[in-house]
């Protein structure tokens, strides 16, 4: 969103009467301790660069008959610096010099999002006829970028520029706490790096465009100046470690690791030195950092072209999340930009930038983790499957012996807790050894896969069924008792009964014996098992096709089984 609305910033008119004041200006050189309403007598040198000013008043004078711009309603913006004071004077044509001035600490109404101070004239019948501003304990004369425009212009350049910065570190706020809490979840020491990344550009954005001023307004001026310039350099750091760290060992010679983590280490031990200097020599001690963050860029350029050739996923992600800084931080140190983009120049560049690489790592780390949940879940899936076919008989479908016991055990809980009566059917296909030795083993297997099937029919919520071995198969049934287990006993016989073989074993009927135990309260799975065994072994001898059911009177625990009475 950032993005696009610098791209509609960049596309929209500045306005016609928008003029850098830079090449206009004309400057003197005093002490500092100089009054400022000795400005008439001052003489301005609108030729060569002023020199001597770092400890002294910097006065920069433009005069408005030279400038194509209306000399009413005017508003001056200029970029935050390292200064201890800024004065601007606006002279009238009728003699009157009107004053204001911030300092460091002190800003008061006048900063605007974006960076900038504005100084807006007051409103006179008299036009404007120049503007003067006094640097005292300027830190250095080329970064001053000033601007002059109508206070219209002004209003509507710093709105659009609080709109952009604010959705800028608003996503660069999300992206990081959400990247912090996938290297948490994930145990990924480069998300780490990369969410650091993100919170220290989201501190530097908020300090560069003095939105910080609304919590800490004595931060104003050269102490923000300063702690954006190690910020900075400790973002560039924070990036290359992130991106280093991100590739699996092995992947990058140790050399060429080593090397681009100290070149990243490098640039923020630089900045710290960087950040204090406010004499002569600062320029060069930039232009010395840009060289070696270039230096940097160009050594994680050549990691991410070695680690995508040696089939690196993270690669990938990184080269499309590091293109457009790198060109950024390229294009800044080669074109100056500084006057561009409403006033807030390369800053506001690089703020974008870094919301575009954090929502496209946030956005890489985020499919990366949702095509991992889908291994994880398919993996899962494929476990349950596993688990699940382990426990089927592969013949009839039902549970096998081990499946069966396992899901009679919370059937038997919930029989306890809810005090529901529980029955086991032991079913045994009568003289199945005679299908296989007649027909054959394949027909046996067709008939027992068919009466499987069948007794899988009886499957529910209170009731389990399997195969435990050989012809024999059992069902464990709750909430049924008396009369109405009776009835679904004979159901099943039936229905085993009327399972159609004949394509497979001609006209020869199938039937089965049942043995039904039923206890109440539900007994223990053994109990039950012994139970119902004998009561299939007395349908067994009283000429099978038939059911027999152990009473539950006689399923007293505290009686031998042997004891229990069988009902004919």
């Amino acid at each position: 969103m950032a993005l696009a609305f610098l791209a509609l910033c960049c596309c929209a008119p500045a306005g016609a009467q928008v003029i850098g004041l830079r090449p206009m200006l004309c400057h003197a050189v005093t002490d500092s301790r100089q009054a400022d309403d000795t400005l008439p007598s001052l003489h301005f040198a609108c030729a060569g660069t002023p020199r001597g000013y770092q400890h002294g008043s910097l006065w920069l004078n433009a005069r408005l008959d030279r400038l194509p711009i209306e000399p009413r309603n005017l508003a001056l913006m200029v970029h935050q610096s390292r200064f201890d004071r800024l004065a601007v004077a606006y002279s009238y044509a009728d003699g009157a010099v009107r004053w204001q001035e911030v300092s460091g600490g002190r800003f008061g109404a006048h900063w605007r999002a974006g960076g900038q101070i504005v100084f807006e004239a007051p409103d006179r019948d008299a036009p404007v006829v120049a503007v003067t501003m006094r640097f005292d304990r300027l830190a250095e004369y080329d970064l001053v970028h000033a601007r002059l425009m109508p206070q219209g212009d002004g209003a509507r350049q710093t709105t659009a520029l609080a709109l952009v910065v604010g959705a800028s570190l608003t996503l660069l706020l999300i992206g990081g706490l959400y990247t912090l809490s996938l290297a948490f979840a994930l145990h990924r020491p480069y998300l780490a790096w990369h969410g650091a990344w993100a919170v220290c550009m989201l501190l530097w954005g908020g300090i560069w465009s003095q939105l910080d001023l609304l919590i800490f307004p004595g931060m104003a001026g050269t102490v923000s100046a300063q702690t954006c310039t190690f910020l900075s350099c400790l973002a560039v750091t924070l990036a290359t470690v992130s991106a280093v760290t991100s590739f699996a060992p092995g992947i990058l010679p140790r050399r060429l690791r080593t090397a681009t983590l100290a070149l990243g280490v490098v640039v923020t031990l630089f900045g710290i030195p960087l950040s204090f200097v406010r004499g002569p020599g600062l320029m060069e001690l930039a232009a010395l950092l840009g060289w070696l963050i270039l230096a940097d860029l160009l050594a994680v350029t050549i990691c991410l072209a070695l680690a995508w050739r040696r089939g690196a996923t993270e690669a990938r992600d990184f080269a499309g999340a590091w293109f457009v800084p790198m060109v950024t931080l390229a294009a800044i140190q080669l074109i100056d930009m500084d006057d561009g983009f409403w006033g807030a120049g390369s800053k506001l560049v690089i703020l974008l930038a870094a919301t575009w690489q954090t929502l496209w790592l946030t956005i890489a780390a985020t499919r990366r983790l949702g095509r991992l949940r889908i291994e994880r879940d398919r993996a899962r899936a494929g476990e349950v499957l596993a688990r699940e076919l382990a426990r089927r008989d592969a013949l009839t479908g039902v549970r096998n012996r081990r499946g069966f016991v396992e899901s009679v055990a919370p059937l038997l809980d919930r029989a306890r807790a809810d005090g529901l009566p529980a029955a086991l059917l032991l079913i045994d296909i009568d003289r199945f050894k005679s299908i296989n030795d007649e027909h054959g083993h394949d027909a046996g297997d067709v008939v027992l896969s068919r009466v499987g099937r069948r007794i899988a029919a009886w499957e529910g919520a209170m009731c389990t069924a399997g195969r435990i071995g050989g012809e024999e198969f059992a069902l464990l049934a709750i909430g049924l008792e008396g009369v109405v287990l009776e009835r679904f006993a004979e159901s099943v016989r039936a229905g085993i009964a009327a399972c159609d073989h004949r394509d497979t074993i001609g006209d020869r009927s199938v039937t089965a014996s049942i043995g039904v135990a039923e206890t109440r309260p539900a007994a223990e799975f053994r109990l039950l098992f012994k139970l119902a065994d004998e009561a299939l072994y007395a349908a067994k001898r009283d000429g099978r096709n038939r059911i027999r059911r152990i009473a539950p009177e006689a399923t007293d625990r505290s009686y031998p089984p042997q004891r229990a009475r069988i009902n004919q």
